[in-house]
């Protein structure tokens, strides 16, 4: 069970989260939407361990976010967060270092999958190809919670085919699952449960089938946000600093 309790995060005068309290069940597979500015990625990066609520409190299968925590949370970034001298096969390595739960011949096999060749130097990677090497680190790990920011931004159709798979797979596992996302369209089938955040504040969150009562996710974005794209911004979410 993943738990946020009046949670708040503040960055000198601006609120990136204000009082949100959720809980999402193990196994989910969780849709986090709403407009750029809207929280989701601090609220992402507070429950990776990377960022601190200025109040209130976050627990993961009943405990504080921490050292134990991290053994079992995964996090997929939009930003590359890898040196540019290194190569796709050291930043298997170390990964490999840092957790104890990578396997590497899952990363072996979803790098053949993703067609990313172990020798490249990552700063000779597209966008696409970074976001594919992120995507195969991240479900590398055997992690009981992953979470994915924007996975499909800034990737073809077929690149996002082969990310909804892979997320599948990883569902299909049992593992939980936190996906941020403007495309709502395309992740519609693949989840249960979903978060809407506006303004850093939680609008509603719950099973899919209940919150839309027979419209699509893209007409309840709509109808919560009013006319704002669900598409993403020329940029993304990758500059987000809420």
């Amino acid at each position: 069970m993943l738990e946020l309790k009046n949670v708040t995060k503040k960055y000198l005068r601006r609120t990136a989260l204000e009082d949100v309290s959720l809980q999402i069940a193990p196994g989910s597979t969780c849709l986090l939407l709403g407009p750029n500015g809207s929280g989701k990625t601090t609220m992402m990066k507070m429950i990776a361990g990377l960022a601190r609520p200025t109040s209130g409190e976050i627990l993961f299968e009943g405990g504080p976010i921490g050292k134990a925590s991290k053994a079992h949370v995964t996090y997929m970034p939009t930003e590359n967060y890898f040196y540019n001298y290194m190569s796709v096969r050291d930043a298997g390595k170390y990964y490999a270092d840092f957790f104890e739960d990578f396997d590497p011949a899952r990363y072996e096999r979803m790098l053949s999958d993703m067609e990313l060749d172990p020798a490249d130097r990552i700063r000779q990677l597209s966008s696409g190809m970074a976001a594919k090497l992120r995507l195969s680190l991240t479900l590398s790990r055997d992690a009981k919670l992953m979470m994915f920011d924007e996975p499909l931004n800034g990737v073809d159709i077929l690149t996002r085919t082969q990310t909804i798979d892979a997320i599948l797979a990883g569902r299909r596992e049992g593992r939980t699952m936190l996906i941020s996302t403007h495309l709502v369209d395309e992740l519609e089938d693949v989840v249960d449960t979903t978060i809407f955040l506006k303004k850093g504040k939680l609008v509603m969150a719950g099973p899919k089938q209940e919150i839309c009562a027979g419209r699509t996710l893209k007409e309840l974005y709509i109808e919560v946000y009013g006319h704002v794209s669900a598409e993403p911004a020329n940029n993304g979410e990758a500059k987000e600093n809420a």
